[in-house]
């Protein structure tokens, strides 16, 4: 938990950094706490991505598909 003045509260760019973060905020005024900020919503957690290389071998198996290649060469041959 951040703790903050009211002073400091003018700098927005970081409150709403520590509020996307899921940073639940005091706000004080001569150390005692006045207001409390507290993030709408939990922080995201973080996206899963799937085994792109598992899906890969499960479509193509062991082949391997010339692609880099084919497209180099294409290049080359239309200048």
């Amino acid at each position: 938990m951040q703790s903050i003045t009211l002073r400091q509260l003018r700098d927005t760019k970081q409150v709403k950094t520590w509020l996307r973060a899921g940073v639940h905020i005091e706000v004080r005024e001569r150390n005692e706490v006045i207001a409390d900020l507290v993030p709408r919503t939990p922080p995201a957690s973080p996206v899963e991505w799937p085994d792109f290389e598992a899906r890969a071998k499960a479509l193509f198996g062991d082949r391997i598909i010339p692609a880099v290649d084919d497209l180099i060469e294409e290049r080359n041959s239309r200048f």
